[in-house]
């Protein structure tokens, strides 16, 4: 099958996710972790893209970022694959891939979905065992949201900050989010877009990047096509 070219418009917030090979680890102690965030650091900075959010886990990567040039992501990710894994294979003495395959990406309408998308991220330790409680996982950028511990990596979206009128009004209405769970409805329908690799968003939004870009927005539809009339005839 042939692969799915990427998005790579430019100023569009995309949720970027990509796991160990054969679901295995990739980080294996406190180190690793923050090499790894020191690591998107500075591809993020060298390819212009803006981190949102994000969420490290120990088999799996999730990041939420706007890309100021084109094709900034696909860079971005390239950089930090290519350091990350030669850190890993160097410390602990081993060869071969880390990752399972091509990271996933999907392009996030803004204005429907992108604030879910920072709680659905910065959940996801909780969600899968990994954490107690969402201010109990290190890894992930709710502290710095919520909490408003100094990140450097983090550059918020506006979205974000019409929250609330200052910082400190936007992390008591951020925390405030999190006395709710996300619907599952909600939550399978994000996890189902970025494993399909298409678009999060109202139909006006996909056919506005329909327009922009040369692949799929939406699901394909399934079964064979109706006949024609004349087949009919």
């Amino acid at each position: 099958m042939a692969r799915k070219p990427r998005f790579n418009l430019k100023d569009h917030p995309q949720y970027i996710m990509q796991r160990g090979h054969n679901r295995l680890p990739c980080f294996f102690d406190e180190k690793d972790y923050a090499y790894f965030l020191d690591c998107l650091e500075k591809a993020a900075s060298q390819y212009q893209c803006e981190v949102h959010a994000y969420c490290l886990l120990e088999t799996e990567i999730h990041i939420l970022a706007t890309p100021r040039i084109q094709g900034g992501i696909s860079q971005m990710m390239q950089s930090l694959g290519r350091r990350y894994v030669q850190y890993i294979n160097h410390r602990y003495h081993r060869s071969g891939t880390l990752w399972e395959g091509r990271y996933k990406s999907s392009l996030i309408d803004s204005e429907g979905y992108l604030i879910t998308c920072y709680r659905y991220i910065e959940s996801l330790a909780v969600d899968k065992g990994q954490a107690e409680s969402v201010d109990k996982h290190l890894w992930s950028s709710y502290l710095n949201h919520a909490q408003g511990l100094e990140n450097s990596l983090i550059t918020e979206h506006a979205m974000f900050n019409q929250l609330g009128e200052d910082p400190e009004k936007c992390q008591v209405q951020y925390r405030d989010l999190f006395q709710y769970e996300i619907d599952p409805g909600t939550k399978n329908h994000i996890n189902d877009t970025l494993n399909l690799e298409l678009v999060l968003g109202g139909d006006l939004f996909k056919s506005r990047i329909q327009n922009l870009v040369d692949r799929p927005v939406r699901p394909l539809k399934r079964g064979r096509p109706p006949k024609s009339k004349e087949w009919e005839a």
